[in-house]
């Protein structure tokens, strides 16, 4: 990612001491589905968890970046950030975890489909299922997805394809409701498109995934900017991509047999 996907921030970064969860909203062109969602987030979690909500605007042609001004003021830990021109979602994603305050990451669409009060159940999977290190990630599956047949059949083939060559065990990888760690997340390779394989890259890095059933709404404002074309080839060639990260990475048993400073020193 190129150094113009570095967003310009609207409103200042505040102290992080007490922040647990930073929730990621990337948006394009969602002008009317903007406030609606950051306004059901905020009554959902205000009472429940220490949050920040992070939109980024990427490089929106609508009403967008007026609606994120008017929110700063209304919201409790509201920020917003912009990409000067379209990266697409990968690269709003990684721009919004790179500036979040919380060791904690929760990603779900702008477009109002994912629903917010499945966030409160994947913390408390995250919480009863993570071990001492924490590397989980834990993905929402749409099992009664509210979306057209064609856009329904097309991912139940991108996620038979997928799955056929990551051997990633993550049925609903194309659900944006995602939670895991900040640092896992900085560890992943960056690249267009690396939000479709997010589960699979945490796995390649040693850490575990956990998939839980999530409510799916229909879309009531705009259009979906996924298409058939998009769903099935373009990413093609990072599915081939990825599975060659994944054949190539490095399997070490490691043990100190010995460490000179944990000797007591001669007098």
């Amino acid at each position: 990612m190129t150094n113009d996907t570095a967003p310009k921030q609207y409103t200042p970064r505040d102290n992080s001491d007490s922040l647990t969860l930073s929730v990621i909203v990337p948006v394009h062109n969602e002008e009317e589905n903007i406030g609606r969602l950051a306004n059901e987030i905020s009554d959902i979690l205000l009472p429940f968890v220490p949050h920040e909500i992070i939109y980024v605007d990427d490089g929106s042609t609508d009403n967008s970046y007026q609606v994120l001004l008017d929110l700063t003021g209304s919201l409790t830990g509201f920020r917003a950030l912009q990409h000067f021109s379209r990266k697409g979602q990968s690269a709003a994603i990684y721009s919004g975890v790179t500036a979040a305050k919380a060791p904690l990451i929760v990603t779900l669409d702008g477009d109002g489909q994912n629903d917010p009060a499945d966030i409160p159940t994947l913390l408390e999977t995250y919480y009863s299922h993570s071990k001492d290190d924490g590397r989980l990630m834990v993905a929402g599956w749409r099992k009664g997805r509210s979306d057209s047949w064609s856009k329904r059949v097309s991912s139940r083939i991108a996620n038979a394809i997928r799955s056929s060559l990551l051997s990633d065990h993550t049925p609903d990888t194309g659900c944006g409701l995602k939670i895991f760690r900040r640092e896992d997340f900085l560890c992943f390779p960056a690249f267009n498109h690396m939000h479709r394989f997010m589960p699979a890259l945490m796995l390649r890095n040693g850490g575990r995934v956990k998939s839980v059933e999530v409510n799916h709404r229909p879309r009531i404002h705009g259009k979906s900017h996924y298409g058939i074309l998009n769903r099935l080839w373009i990413g093609f060639a990072d599915l081939l991509g990825v599975s060659w990260l994944n054949r190539r990475k490095i399997h070490v048993e490691l043990i100190e047999i010995c460490n000179s400073s944990d000797k007591p020193r001669s007098p």
